[in-house]
C-alpha cells in the first residue's frame, strides 16, 4: 500500500509541474475592501413649515385704573362690594357734602336775584330810562352768579366717585366714616373682558411678525388650557439693550380666567412657509459648530457644516449648508468618518416611540 501512495504523490507532482509549464495559473481572488456601514438616509426637500416663537408675557387688563377721590372728605356711603362687576358711570362712593350743598343753595339764590335785576334793567334800557353801561354791569354780575352755581355743582360732583368704564372691581379699601384723601386707594377697576399680553420677539424675527398673527398662551394657573389670541400691536422701537421688540397680543377673556399680572408662556405662530426640515438626530453638534453627514454619488460620506433654525417636535430647520436634493445620514452618524462608504439599512421597528435604528450588519457565514 505504501508503494501505491508514493506513486500517487509522484503523479500529482508531475501534473503540477506540467500545469506550471503550460502557463496555467489559479484564478486570483477578488480584493476585499472595508464593508459599507449600514445607515438610514434621507433626501432633503422643501417642506411646509410653520414654526413658532416662544416667550414669556405678562397679562394686562384692556383698561385699568386705581380709584381715588379728588378731595379730602369723610366717606358717607359705599355703593359696591369687593369683586363686583360694575357699569360705566355707576356711583361707587359718596362723600359728605353738607357744606357744598348749602353753598350751592346760596349761589342759586344769588343767581336768581341777579337774573331778575338784569331782566328789569333790560326793560328799562329798552325804554332808554337807564344807561347801557348799567345794563352791561348787571349782565356781568348775573353771569358771575351763574358761574358760581356751576362751580358749586362741580364741587358736589367731586364728592361722588363713579366708575370711569365697565369692569371688575378689586378688594374694597374704604368704609363709611373713614377720612380719605386724593392719595387714598378706594379700589382697583379692570376691564378684563379682553386682555393684553406683552412679550418680546428677537429683532431678527421682526420681519416675520405681523398684525393679526395667531398667538397661543398657557398659564400655570390653568394646566392643560390654551388661550388663543392675535397680535394687536408691534412696538415702534427696538430695545437697544436686548435687541428685541415688544409685541402686544389681545386675548378674549369671556370666562375671566386671565387676570392682570398673570405670567403666561406665549407662542407666536408664524405663517406657513417652505423650508428645509430634517430630523433633529441627523445634526451632529461639536461645540458651537453643527454639521450633518452628506452622502455623495459614490456612497461616500463627508461632513457638511449647517446653520440651524427653529427646532420643534424632533425636527429642525436648516437655514444654510444644505440644498434640496442632498442625501444625508439620519441614523447611524456615530460610527461614521469622512470618506467612509455607507449602505442603506432596513430600519428596525421603533421601541417606545424612539427613532428607528439601522440594523447591524449580518455576521459573515463560514
Amino acid at each position: 500500500m505504501s508503494s501505491r501512495t508514493g506513486i500517487r504523490a509522484a503523479v500529482a507532482v508531475v501534473a503540477a509541474l506540467a500545469l506550471a509549464a503550460c502557463g496555467g495559473k489559479e484564478p486570483p481572488r477578488a480584493a476585499s475592501g472595508p464593508a459599507a456601514v449600514p445607515v438610514i438616509t434621507q433626501v432633503v426637500g422643501p417642506t411646509a413649515w410653520s414654526d413658532t416663537l416662544q416667550g414669556l408675557g405678562t397679562a394686562r387688563a384692556r383698561e385699568s385704573v386705581t380709584l381715588t377721590a379728588k378731595v379730602s372728605e369723610i366717606v358717607d356711603q359705599v355703593h359696591f362690594e369687593s369683586g363686583q362687576q360694575v357699569a360705566a358711570g355707576q356711583k361707587l362712593v359718596t362723600l359728605r357734602g353738607d357744606a357744598q350743598q348749602a353753598a350751592l343753595a346760596q349761589a342759586q339764590a344769588a343767581f336768581v336775584e341777579a337774573d331778575q335785576l338784569y331782566r328789569r334793567q333790560n326793560e328799562l334800557a329798552a325804554q332808554q330810562l337807564i344807561a347801557r353801561s348799567a345794563l352791561d354791569t348787571q349782565r356781568a354780575l348775573r353771569d358771575a352768579a351763574a358761574a358760581r352755581v356751576a362751580q358749586m355743582r362741580s364741587d358736589i360732583g367731586d364728592r361722588s366717585v363713579r366708575a370711569p368704564f365697565a369692569g371688575l372691581l378689586g378688594i374694597r379699601q374704604v368704609s363709611p366714616g373713614a377720612l380719605i384723601t386724593p392719595s387714598t386707594v378706594i379700589a382697583t377697576l379692570d376691564d378684563v373682558s379682553r386682555m393684553y399680553v406683552d412679550f418680546q420677539v428677537p429683532e431678527a424675527a421682526l420681519a416675520s411678525v405681523g398684525i393679526g398673527h395667531a398667538v397661543s398662551a398657557t398659564s400655570a394657573a390653568w394646566p392643560g388650557h390654551s388661550f388663543e389670541g392675535k397680535v394687536q400691536t408691534i412696538d415702534a422701537r427696538i430695545d437697544p439693550d436686548t435687541r428685541a421688540v415688544t409685541v402686544r397680543a389681545e386675548f378674549p377673556n369671556p370666562e375671566l380666567r386671565l387676570r392682570p399680572g398673570m405670567l403666561l408662556d406665549v407662542r407666536l405662530h408664524r405663517p406657513e412657509r417652505q423650508a428645509l426640515v430634517i430630523p433633529e438626530i441627523a445634526v451632529v453638534q461639536v461645540g458651537r459648530d453643527s454639521f450633518v453627514w452628506r452622502v455623495g454619488e459614490d456612497d461616500g460620506v463627508a461632513q457638511a457644516p449647517v446653520s440651524t433654525g427653529v427646532r420643534r417636535d424632533g425636527k429642525v430647520e436648516i437655514v444654510e449648508g444644505l440644498a434640496a436634493g442632498d442625501r444625508i445620514v439620519v441614523d447611524g452618524t456615530g460610527k461614521l468618518r469622512p470618506g467612509m462608504k455607507v449602505a442603506e439599512a432596513r430600519p428596525s421597528p421603533p421601541a417606545n416611540g424612539a427613532p428607528p435604528k439601522a440594523d447591524a450588519p449580518a455576521p459573515a457565514k463560514d
